[in-house]
């Protein structure tokens, strides 16, 4: 397969420090949310290997200086047109693809990349022992769709509109990415050409296009890491103490109905106050949603039909470094 456009290019703040590397993808939008969890991962980490980075296009992205013992590789990748012709809900800009590139952009630079989403909140895990998991010649690791968590047999609604079979379907708000194998699997053009050929048909961006490209093969990981915080869910994640909680939805800087527990939306109204305080204030709902609420009623019966099916999924993971290949 042809490169159709340039391959992207970087300049950085400063050079690669390490061969592995956790990296995000934002803008001054997301910039708080993003750099609280790259705080929480580097005070777990004092004496870390890898490097920690963030990955923007032409909006530049500039944390302030109270931030600056974090050491984070501020990193402008330049891609061009390369993602022209693929399909961008109203709003958004190319940059919503821009995790395709990394591998491509910083393969002389990492033999091992971490990709995260700016929406989430870190809990614990050893990143470093993450990073050098065996991936058993997988691309990707990656942590399965919680549409699949209870009901691993059911089609992903893209793969329905693709015409495609069932397949283990990941949701890439984290990636866990062998630069190598993602270029020796052509898994940039690969998904360009299947996004440019398929636009009328694609749902959502860069999740979708992975997994139509790899229809099931990658490396899956333990939910611990990818702890996707939904209606379903988040009760289990009191029990299980997920490293990770993604809020794939409603987002707790934005809870007005008080549906997120106080610790959480108090994360990042400490952490904004303290090093944006220009930034817009999570919002703070007037009470908490009420034990006897409908809404709390329809999540416990939820967690209560799906308890056996859950229990089922979780126990494919006697750790949480286990690897399905």
């Amino acid at each position: 397969m042809t490169q159709t456009a340039p391959a992207p290019q970087i300049t950085a703040n400063m050079p690669a420090r390490h061969r592995k590397a956790i990296i995000f993808c934002c803008d001054m939008g997301y910039l708080p949310y993003a750099a609280l969890a790259i705080e929480q991962i580097a005070t777990r980490h004092p004496d870390r290997d890898f490097d920690i980075c963030i990955c923007f296009n032409e909006r530049a992205v500039t944390l302030p200086d109270s931030l600056a013992h974090l050491q984070v590789r501020l990193i402008k990748v330049s891609y061009g047109d390369l993602f022209e012709g693929l399909r961008l809900d109203q709003g958004k800009s190319a940059d919503v693809y821009l995790r395709l590139a990394l591998p491509d952009a910083l393969a002389e630079d990492y033999d091992r990349i971490l990709y995260l989403d700016a929406d989430i909140l870190v809990q614990g895990g050893d990143f470093s022992a993450l990073l050098d998991s065996d991936l058993g010649g997988h691309a990707i690791g990656a942590v399965r769709d919680n549409i699949q968590w209870r009901t691993p047999n059911r089609t992903p609604p893209q793969f329905k509109l693709l015409g495609l079979p069932t397949a283990p379907y990941f949701n890439s708000g984290l990636l866990l990415i062998d630069p190598a194998k993602y270029r020796a699997k052509d898994l940039l053009n690969a998904c360009i050409s299947l996004g440019r050929a398929e636009t009328a048909r694609m749902i959502r961006h860069d999740q979708n296009l992975l997994n139509a490209a790899l229809q099931g093969d990658w490396a899956e990981l333990s939910p611990l890491w990818n702890w996707q915080y939904s209606f379903s869910a988040r009760f289990y994640a009191d029990v299980q103490g997920p490293h990770i909680l993604h809020f794939i939805g409603q987002k707790p800087w934005n809870d007005v109905r008080g549906e997120y527990p106080p610790r959480i939306r108090d994360s990042y109204t400490r952490f904004i106050a303290a090093h944006f305080p220009d930034h817009p204030a999570p919002a703070h709902p007037a009470r908490q949603i009420a034990p006897d609420s409908r809404r709390m009623v329809q999540m416990l019966l939820k967690h209560l039909m799906s308890c056996r099916k859950m229990g089922r999924y979780l126990a494919k993971f006697p750790t949480d470094l286990t690897v399905l290949r």
